[in-house]
């Protein structure tokens, strides 16, 4: 929760086609993820799906990122209204939805981000993301100020590209290239030709449906190439893998 989250001009900037550079956020501490926030990106993952997090672990991380500039997004472990809603209550203003494969897959991640009549979230009086109660046009204002990205990881969701795209209040269409790959038959290969071909296809789908996509690259020269293919949205690494290469290279340097 920070007054620099509400409302919610990264959305703004996202849907305007804004290049927004990003990292992952794996390492699941307060400490980290606040050095993270110095360091100028436009957005950081704080990642439930394929890192240890929880509500206990996200709130201290956002707190610890209300000095920065850096915008949090959350992805939840799974496509599910309870822990989307909850996500929502402690502060998070933009997800990105794991695993989304059907249109109608894609109208359920964001009817759980928006209260009734247009969606299904709970609601509660006070919590984290309406500052405890404080923030008097929250309810009537939240519901164009939540920002929902769509994970492309799987045939199926490739089959049905153009009719997720066409999804009111998907935001963004982000390949996700390690499980959309080893969906593709080439597993630990999300640079294969094959591999980019589709990830082509489904930036151009996006393009034509009006909508910006994304996609994890921590590999310099793969992020560069996404980025001239047309991403806007993209992530160039994460805080434990430079964490692993900076700490294995320290220890490199001094062995024999």
């Amino acid at each position: 929760m920070n007054h620099a989250s509400y409302p919610n001009r990264f959305r703004q900037r996202l849907l305007a086609g804004d290049t927004l550079i990003g990292c992952w956020c794996s390492m699941a501490n307060p400490i980290s993820t606040e050095v993270l926030g110095l360091a100028g990106f436009d957005w950081l993952l704080l990642d439930g799906e394929h890192a240890p997090n929880d509500i206990s672990t996200f709130v201290p991380q956002l707190m610890a990122l209300k000095g920065s500039n850096s915008t949090p997004i959350v992805r939840p472990p799974a496509n599910e209204p309870v822990i989307i809603k909850r996500l929502l209550d402690i502060g998070f203003y933009n997800l990105l939805i794991p695993f989304v494969e059907t249109a109608e897959e894609a109208a359920r991640a964001v009817a759980s981000t928006r209260y009734p009549p247009e969606g299904i979230r709970g609601v509660s009086v006070g919590h984290r993301s309406n500052f405890y109660g404080t923030l008097p046009d929250y309810n009537a204002t939240i519901n164009d100020n939540i920002g929902v990205m769509v994970q492309i990881e799987t045939q199926l969701s490739v089959d049905n590209i153009d009719a997720i795209a066409a999804v009111d209040g998907v935001d963004c269409l982000f390949v996700g290239p390690g499980d959309l790959s080893a969906a593709l038959g080439y597993l630990g290969q999300p640079a294969h030709p094959e591999v980019v071909k589709v990830i082509d296809h489904i930036f151009a789908r996006a393009k034509a449906a009006g909508k910006p996509c994304g996609i994890l690259a921590p590999v310099e020269a793969d992020a560069r190439r996404y980025l001239e293919m047309g991403a806007t949205f993209v992530a160039v690494g994460s805080d434990l893998g430079a964490f692993r290469g900076a700490t294995q290279a320290l220890s490199d340097k001094f062995k024999r």
